[in-house]
């Protein structure tokens, strides 16, 4: 065995180690990734952002009652003592008396942020709804009454004015850089709480709760009287209008959401520009397309907007578009799930001239529609049957296997129904039942093949793919959806 004495040893030992250490200097550093973050400082944004966010509160006028006792307890005492109501003396023909003035009443308390420095500030609908009277407080204490510009109930948008100059004013962010678990602040007044500040981070984006407005959803603690504050990223930038939180309790539970500052400031421009917002419609109802109905058709991937019914002399009607169409492109741009097409189309100039996109028994082809201004939703009409007598119900041997008993349609339903053609059911059971089929509904198309009466119905059937299951696009009343037939076997 080698022997090594001990001071050429410890030599030996020294010069490794002084090698090691060398050779360890010229190691590059360890990842930041290997170590932990540092929680962020909000200090700094409160400072910056702080300033510009106000306190909102609300009155409203409420008629004040006299002081006479209710009428309704004096009869009471009258039919049940035989006497007035003690302390109440007899009344003669009551004289004419000055009615009492309405009382004033706190109603709210919100938050909200100043826009612009000669005194615009942004808050949300629900705030200001109803109230008489809107007061607005500074940071600094100053308190002005405010005059509403304009609120729109559908985005919960409303802008106030105070008669102020050299205000500080927000910096608006971009919305479409901001990404999920990055950190946000909350500014406002819960619970009247002024110049409360909270954070987290961003949980979601684009989550749909409503039809024009794809919300942030965030962790960042929200409770009532936060409603109108801003949302506020790392850079200092507002991206979001505090607005709603989801509650079983009435309180914060982990889940609020924030109206996207870009959607806002586009509802907050026409507010100052005329004191209404105008939307553009195209008269379409609309649903969702399920991954069975879209392999079903040949759509490929569960995407569009499926048009279940057409509004009767509405750009949609006038341009072409038929229930049963799948929307899947507005203007070029993509509609991935039904909640895009009313956010784009809302958003559109009426009176612009738009291309729409549509899968129709299976091809797509693009049609101009001319958008029109949003007006309150008609109500929808179920085709009555007339004194016409119906065809004689028929069914053949593949209609019948799948539960199906089918009529042509008079003349008088196709009036009524505006339709060229379809067969109508006269009973459903087994698999057409299954598939949610019932009768008295109108079977358009059968495997993405149009059909106007039963010889086209039963021959598009007989070459449809049994081995499959079988598309049929049918209307009930006035809405068009599609339904999938699956025999038993």
């Amino acid at each position: 065995m080698l022997k090594i004495k001990g001071d050429t040893f410890r030599s030996s030992l020294m010069a490794c180690a002084l090698a090691l250490a060398s050779t360890t200097a010229l190691l590059p550093a360890t990842p930041v990734h290997a170590q932990a973050r540092a929680l962020p400082d909000f200090t700094d944004l409160v400072d910056q952002v702080g300033p510009a966010v106000v306190n909102i509160r609300t009155i409203e006028k409420v008629a004040q009652a006299g002081n006479e006792p209710d009428e309704e307890m004096q009869e009471f005492f009258r039919r049940f003592f035989g006497q007035p109501m003690p302390g109440v003396p007899r009344q003669g023909p009551r004289p004419n008396r000055p009615q009492a003035p309405d009382e004033e009443r706190p109603r709210g308390v919100g938050s909200g942020f100043i826009l612009s420095s000669d005194g615009f500030v942004m808050t949300n609908a629900h705030v200001v709804d109803g109230a008489s009277e809107v007061l607005v407080t500074l940071p600094d204490k100053r308190e002005f009454k405010a005059r509403i510009i304009g609120a729109d109930k559908r985005t919960d948008v409303a802008v106030v004015k105070i008669e102020a100059t050299g205000l500080p004013a927000v910096k608006v962010g971009d919305v479409s850089k901001l990404r999920v678990g990055e950190w946000v602040m909350a500014i406002g007044s819960p619970f009247g709480l002024e110049n409360t500040v909270t954070a987290g981070i961003v949980s979601a984006k684009q989550r749909d709760t409503g039809d024009y407005l794809p919300f942030i959803q965030t962790d960042v603690a929200i409770n009532p009287g936060n409603s109108g504050g801003p949302l506020i990223n790392m850079r200092g930038e507002v991206v979001g209008i505090n607005s709603q939180i989801y509650s079983r309790s009435g309180g914060f539970m982990g889940i609020s959401f924030s109206i996207p500052i870009d959607e806002a400031t586009r509802v907050a421009d026409q507010l100052r520009t005329s004191g209404r917002v105008s939307r553009g419609r195209i008269g379409v109802q609309i649903d969702q397309v399920t991954k069975d109905v879209a392999e079903s058709i040949g759509l490929g991937k569960a995407q569009g907007a499926l048009v279940r019914g057409v509004e009767s002399g509405s750009p949609g009607d006038k341009a072409g578009i038929e229930p049963g169409d799948i929307i899947t492109k507005f203007d070029g741009k993509a509609i991935e799930k039904p909640s895009d097409l009313p956010r784009l189309v809302g958003n559109t100039k009426p009176g612009t001239k738009s291309s729409v996109t549509v899968f129709r028994r299976g091809s797509t082809r693009d049609i101009n529609v001319t958008i029109a201004e949003i007006e309150p939703d008609k109500p929808t009409k179920v085709a009555a049957d007339r004194d016409e007598p119906a065809a004689k119900p028929s069914a053949s041997a593949a209609a019948k296997s799948m539960g199906l008993a089918l009529s042509d349609l008079t003349e008088a339903q196709k009036k009524e129904l505006k339709l060229k053609g379809g067969v109508r059911i006269d009973s459903a059971t087994d698999a057409a039942a299954r598939a949610g089929l019932r009768e008295g509904d109108v079977v358009l198309a059968v495997s993405n093949v149009e059909v106007a009466n039963l010889k086209e119905f039963d021959a598009a059937l007989a070459k449809a793919d049994k081995s499959k299951p079988v598309s049929l696009l049918f209307r009930r009343g006035d809405w068009a959806q599609y339904a999938l037939l699956r025999p038993a076997r």
